[in-house]
């Protein structure tokens, strides 16, 4: 007789709001095993595996308790680093990568704001659904609060600073072009950019900012190619990124 699946914990919040405090995060990360934002690494791999290649050095920025650093490492990619705010979801993630055996895979409590690494030290930033915390309770998307927007620059001038010169910044977000352009197109970064979508109930955006490489097109956010689409309907609309959005969007109205 087959046992019953173990229920999943409720961790959803009762406001978009709990997204803004590290309580929330330590009690989540305390009960929750694995949660992916923003799909899997199967949906954007081939995206990927054309900027990060398998001697570059790669911080990921918000792990949580993704997989996406595994799946980096299974594509020979060993170079990694991950991050989290919470002191939880680092002790947990790395009992789990030394569980599988992936001991090279470096995981650190430190602060994406305020980053503990030298100047010009990885070839790669990747962050997926970190920023988009950040955009929280910011008011106006055409003008957000103050504090939002010195929250955003001091993430991205950690960013800018701790890549390599001619390093690669990915973002994998829900934050359109015509609400992240004035944050990544700021005259202190030296990064050109592009972007492609995927989804479509509705659209996630993949950014590819190549720092040293900007020029006057990189001005306005230039579409590179678009992806084929692909339909989450059915299992999006009962995700937590669904709820997410829709959450955020009427804190914005």
């Amino acid at each position: 007789m087959d046992r019953p699946e173990p229920e999943k914990p409720d961790v959803l919040p009762s406001t978009a709001l709990a997204y803004l405090d590290r309580n929330y995060w330590d009690k989540r990360f305390a009960q929750e095993e694995h949660y992916e934002w923003f799909k899997d690494y199967s949906h954007f791999r081939h995206i990927v595996l054309q900027h990060i290649k398998p001697q570059s050095s790669v911080l990921e920025l918000g792990c949580g308790n993704s997989q996406l650093c595994e799946e980096l490492y299974r594509d020979g990619i060993t170079k990694l680093t991950c991050i989290d705010l919470s002191p939880i979801a680092v002790e947990k993630m790395k009992q789990r990568l030394i569980n599988k055996g992936y001991k090279e895979i470096k995981v650190l409590e430190a602060d994406m704001l305020d980053l503990p690494f030298e100047d010009g030290c990885f070839d790669v930033v990747i962050e997926k659904g970190t920023m988009d915390v950040l955009f929280v309770d910011s008011g106006d998307p055409w003008n957000p609060h103050p504090a939002t927007v010195e929250k955003v620059m001091k993430m991205l001038h950690e960013i800018h600073r701790v890549l390599k010169p001619e390093g690669i910044f990915i973002a994998i977000t829900f934050g359109q072009p015509h609400f992240r352009r004035r944050f990544f197109s700021d005259p202190e970064f030296t990064w050109s950019i592009e972007w492609n979508t995927f989804g479509e109930t509705f659209h996630y955006f993949f950014y590819v900012l190549k720092k040293g490489q900007r020029s006057s097109e990189s001005e306005e956010c230039r579409e590179k190619t678009h992806m084929p689409s692909i339909s989450l309907y059915h299992d999006e609309l009962e995700g937590e990124d669904f709820l997410f959005r829709t959450n955020i969007d009427e804190m914005e109205s």
